[in-house]
């Protein structure tokens, strides 16, 4: 139905077809089992319009309903993206979705405008960093319970904190999630990244210094893909249990992007 290439050995695949072949629902059956198994899908060059995304997000789940019909522009425009200024917690690695009980499953994201600097996108498997994990550290965050909090995102990615900005972030729920995340499969991931504030019932700075710890072990290159964008690519990845971040781009390129998001299905445990 397609080819399917992994692009490093912990994480991602790339995946060439053509829209038709996509629009199926075989097709997006098959799309979620390799989502699921490779945390990362790329599709070069894919060039699918409003609709098409729309469609292809409807068949792998339950499209999320965010920006104009579900799509969602990303771009540091605040005439096209209103909340663009919090677009800069985009920069440091994070899940989506840490301030709800249930997170989003997955996220489709097309390039449409490019920056000429700036703008890849890197994805780091929190599932395999868990598995790879040794067993003393295991046996060592077993139990932990994390303190996430958009506030304190914004505050590590340096937004400008006007009075609107603190209400804003201030009105974001916190909320507490256990360090290790034990899904209905059975596998596990690390629930960690810039929100993750602190470890609830440990010094603070001790707390700090561990998810910090745990944080530069799930990034290292092995766990990581980097992706290069060229116009009309494709990428979908699997929320919850991988990491991303955007590397930094100026203001003023017109960067842009679409996103449709896929509603999540199980609670943080």
């Amino acid at each position: 139905m397609f080819e399917v290439m992994a692009l490093k050995e912990r994480v991602g695949s790339g995946i060439r077809t053509d829209a038709a072949t996509l629009l199926t629902p075989s097709a997006a059956r098959q799309l979620r089992q390799l989502l699921v198994e490779r945390g990362v899908l790329v599709f070069r060059g894919l060039q699918l319009d409003d609709e098409q995304q729309l469609s292809l997000s409807g068949l792998m789940g339950t499209l999320r309903e965010e920006g104009q019909k579900g799509i969602l522009k990303i771009t540091l425009d605040k005439t096209a993206n209103a909340r663009a200024e919090y677009l800069k917690g985009s920069f440091l690695w994070h899940l989506d979705g840490t301030h709800d009980d249930v997170p989003p499953f997955a996220t489709l994201l097309t390039g449409i405008t490019l920056s000429q600097t700036g703008g890849q996108t890197e994805f780091a498997n929190s599932y395999a960093a868990y598995e790879e994990l040794p067993q003393a550290t295991k046996d060592r965050i077993a139990g932990l319970r994390v303190v996430h909090s958009f506030e304190v995102s914004m505050r590590r990615a340096g937004i400008d904190f006007t009075e609107e900005n603190i209400a804003y972030c201030r009105s974001i729920p916190i909320k507490t999630h256990n360090l290790v995340w034990t899904h209905k499969s059975g596998r596990k991931s690390l629930v960690i990244g810039c929100h993750a504030s602190h470890v609830e019932g440990m010094e603070r700075e001790q707390g700090e210094q561990l998810l910090q710890e745990l944080l530069d072990w799930a990034t290292q290159p092995r766990f990581v893909y980097r992706h290069e964008w060229t116009p009309g690519d494709l990428v979908i990845w699997d929320n919850t249990g991988v990491l991303h971040r955007a590397e930094p781009y100026p203001v003023d390129c017109g960067r842009l992007m679409r996103r449709t998001t896929l509603l999540g299905e199980e609670p943080f445990a």
